[in-house]
């Protein structure tokens, strides 16, 4: 773990106390559920751009992390305050190349970026049409999460396969 992100780790148990960040019931399983999930974007995503924007950012998964580990200059959007103001403090207390934006996802307006990420924030659809104005045209958006299966196996889901018994995907590269 570098210095940066133990720094990140300790403010965000502190925060959690006080701010709902993360589930209580997941600060045990903080590093494997949260931290490797978004550090898998370095390998699954390919090589990863100088920029991203990550949409509905909450604790900063997995943009924040993806600032603090591989240098990312990353916007983080979020229209929580109170998690905008503890991702402004990880930002300066980490040094993370990241900006901060405490606002709807509709009213932010950015240059579009080679990479949109989001982590479990809204169904497949609403996700594409929140991303669509920040991503270039010949970007890459990663949803890591619940991935909504009606779209991601719509084959399945659309004959309602009793058989299938897999749980829904937790990842989705558009």
């Amino acid at each position: 773990m570098t210095p940066a992100l133990a720094v990140y780790v300790d403010l965000l148990r502190k925060w959690n106390g006080t701010v709902n960040l993360i589930s209580a019931a997941d600060l045990p399983q903080l590093w494997p559920r949260h931290i490797e999930d978004s550090l898998q974007l370095g390998t699954i995503a390919g090589p990863l751009p100088p920029r991203a924007i990550d949409l509905g950012s909450g604790a900063g998964f997995p943009g924040l992390i993806l600032a603090i580990v591989y240098g990312v200059e990353v916007d983080l959007i979020e229209q929580d305050h109170r998690k905008a103001a503890f991702l402004r403090e990880a930002v300066m207390l980490t040094g993370a190349p990241a900006h901060v934006h405490a606002a709807r996802i509709e009213s932010v307006t950015l240059p579009p970026a080679p990479l949109v990420v989001s982590r479990a924030l809204a169904p497949l659809p609403v996700l594409l049409r929140l991303a669509k104005p920040l991503l270039k045209d010949d970007g890459s958006g990663t949803s890591l999460g619940d991935a909504d299966r009606a779209f991601a196996e719509p084959d399945r889901c659309e004959r309602n396969d009793p058989a299938d018994q897999r749980p829904p995907p937790d990842r989705l590269i558009w």
